[in-house]
C-alpha cells in the first residue's frame, strides 16, 4: 500500500493509521477503509456506554409504538395494538418480543423537529441539533456540518483496550444513487475526528432490509441478492510470525524517520498508540471475537437472528463489552424504513421481525450480564411518518405514509432508564406532540449524560476554539 499524498497542510490521523499501522503491518483486513480512526484524547474514564440504533428512512409511529386504534381508517392503519407486560402500554402486534420486555424499556412519543427531508432529518437526528448549519447541502456532507454525536463521543471519551471510543456499523449511510448522507461525520470538527466505520455490509442499491432472509424491495416485495455480511478480518497475514511482525515495526521506525511531514502532524505518542492498537486488534482474542459475529455459537445466533440486523446488534453488544463507549447501529441500508408504499406488508414481513428479535436478544444479554444499567439503548429514525395514509399507484400497489418530522416515537432502555414509562404523547392522529414535546437536543443530552460527559464540557476545533456539546436538557422522567 502506497503512502497517502501529503499535499494538504494537515495529515489526518486516519492517513497516519493507514500508512503507518495497517499498510506496513501487511494486515490482511478485508475492510481497510472501513476502520477509520477517530482522535481519542483521554478524557473522562467513566465506564458507561450507549448503543444508538438508527432506523434510516423513518419509522411510522402510528404503526409501531404509538398506534391510534380509534382514529379513522385512513389514519389508524392495518395493525392492531397488543398489550405489553406493562399495564396501559400498547404497541404493534408485530413486535411481540419487545412487548414481553416492556419492563426494560420506555418510550418518548413526542419528539419533534422541523424537517421532512431525508438528508435534513438524518443530519438533525445524528447530530442532535434541530437547526441545520448555514452551508447544509442535502446532496453531500459539508466540512461545516455539525459534528455527529458519535464524533463528539469519540472526542470526549477515553480509548479503552486500544479500541476507538465511538464506532458506527455495519455501514455508512449511502443512498441507492451513491449519494452519501450528511450528518454522520465529524463535520466542523475535522475529518480526522470522524467515528470509526466498520463496513460489514457492502453497498447495495437494489434491495433493502436484513439480508439474508429479510431482503425486500419497497415496490416488489421479497428480493434476493448474493451480498454477504463480512466483519473485519482481524488475522495476521499468512506466514507473518510475531518475530516478523516485530521486524515490520523496525521497518516502520526507519520509514518514520524519513517521513518528516508525517512526523510533524502525527505525534510520536499518538502514533505509538495506534501501533499498539493495531497489534491489539490482531492478537486480543476478545476483540477479534467482537467482530466475528457471523461465526458466533448457534444458540446466540438463533436468538439474535442470522441476518444483518441480528449480526449488527450482536456486534454492538460485543464492542460495548470490549470497551467501546458509543456504537451507532444503522439498521437498514438505503433508507430501508422509507415506507411510502406497500408499508404494511413490508413492515410486517421484512422490517419488524428481525428488529423485534435482535433488539430483544440485545436487551436480554445486557440484562443477564449486568450491563444494562450502565448501557443506554436509544432507537430512532430521521423522522416519523404522516398521520394520513396515502398512495403512489405509479410506484406501489399498496399505500404507505410520507415523511413527517413533526413527531416520532423514540425507544429508550438501560443506562438508568426506568422501564415501563411513556414520556409525552402525540395528538389523536399521531401527527403532533400533545404533551411534553421533546427535541433532538434533549435526546442528545440524554445520550451525553449517559456517557458521563459533563454539562460544561466543550470540544475544540483545530484552532483551539471551544464549542458547546449540550444544547438542551436530558429528557425528564426516563430515569
Amino acid at each position: 500500500m502506497s503512502l497517502p499524498s501529503l499535499q494538504h497542510p494537515r495529515v489526518s490521523r486516519r492517513q497516519a493509521v493507514q500508512a503507518g499501522s495497517v499498510g506496513l503491518l501487511g494486515l490482511g483486513m478485508n475492510h481497510l477503509q472501513a476502520l477509520q480512526a477517530a482522535e481519542t484524547a483521554p478524557k473522562s474514564a467513566t465506564a458507561r456506554a450507549v448503543i444508538y440504533v438508527f432506523l434510516s428512512g423513518g419509522l411510522a409511529q402510528q404503526d409501531s409504538f404509538d398506534l391510534k386504534p380509534d382514529a379513522p381508517d385512513n389514519i389508524r392503519g392495518e395493525f392492531s395494538p397488543i398489550m405489553t407486560r406493562t399495564p396501559g402500554i400498547q404497541i404493534c402486534e408485530h413486535l411481540p418480543l419487545l412487548a414481553q420486555r416492556s419492563h426494560l424499556w420506555s418510550l418518548c412519543r413526542s419528539l419533534t423537529h422541523p424537517s421532512n427531508d431525508h438528508s435534513g432529518g438524518h443530519h438533525i437526528m445524528m447530530t442532535g441539533r434541530s437547526l441545520l448549519p448555514p452551508t447544509f447541502n442535502a446532496s453531500k456532507p459539508m466540512p461545516e456540518d455539525w459534528p455527529c454525536m458519535a464524533a463528539i463521543a469519540g472526542d470526549q471519551k477515553a480509548s479503552r483496550n486500544n479500541l476507538p471510543p465511538a464506532v458506527v456499523l455495519p455501514e455508512r449511510l449511502i443512498h441507492r444513487t451513491g449519494r452519501v448522507i450528511p450528518g454522520q461525520f465529524a463535520g466542523m470538527m475535522g475529518s480526522h475526528r470522524d467515528p470509526w466505520f466498520i463496513s460489514a455490509s457492502p453497498f447495495n442499491s437494489k434491495t433493502y432490509g436484513a439480508f439474508p432472509g429479510y431482503e425486500f424491495h419497497h415496490a416488489d416485495g421479497v428480493q434476493k441478492t448474493d451480498i454477504k455480511f463480512q466483519a473485519p478480518h482481524l488475522a495476521l497475514p499468512e506466514q507473518l510470525s510475531m518475530g516478523r511482525l516485530g521486524r515490520r515495526f523496525d521497518l516502520l521506525g526507519s520509514i518514520e524517520q524519513q517521513q518528516r511531514q508525517l512526523e510533524q502532524y502525527a505525534s510520536t505518542e499518538q502514533f505509538d498508540r495506534y501501533r499498539q492498537g493495531a497489534i491489539s486488534l490482531l492478537t486480543d482474542a476478545k476483540i477479534k471475537a467482537a467482530f466475528d459475529v457471523v461465526n458466533a455459537d448457534d444458540k446466540t445466533l438463533e436468538r439474535y437472528g442470522r441476518n444483518a440486523f441480528g449480526w449488527s446488534l450482536l456486534m454492538a453488544r460485543k464492542l460495548v463489552e470490549a470497551g467501546v463507549s458509543l456504537v451507532q447501529v444503522n439498521l437498514g441500508n438505503n433508507e430501508s424504513w422509507d415506507t411510502h408504499g406497500n408499508a404494511f406488508p413490508n413492515l410486517k414481513n421484512y422490517l419488524f421481525p428481525p428488529t423485534d428479535q435482535g433488539l430483544s436478544a440485545l436487551l436480554d444479554d445486557l440484562q443477564q450480564s449486568g450491563m444494562l444499567d450502565s448501557t443506554l439503548i436509544v432507537m430512532a429514525g430521521e423522522f416519523g411518518r404522516t398521520p394520513r395514509i396515502s398512495g403512489l399507484p405509479q410506484h406501489y400497489k399498496l399505500p404507505g405514509r410520507d415523511h413527517w418530522g413533526a413527531v416520532q416515537s423514540v425507544f429508550f432502555a438501560g443506562g438508568g432508564v426506568q422501564g415501563g414509562r411513556v414520556i409525552g404523547s402525540s395528538d389523536k392522529n399521531g401527527g403532533y406532540p400533545a404533551a411534553d414535546p421533546q427535541k433532538p437536543e434533549n435526546m442528545a443530552a440524554t445520550i451525553y449524560e449517559a456517557l458521563g460527559i459533563p454539562r460544561e464540557a466543550m470540544w475544540k476545533d483545530d484552532l483551539g476554539r471551544p464549542h458547546h456539546i449540550y444544547y438542551g436538557d436530558p429528557i425528564r422522567g426516563l430515569t
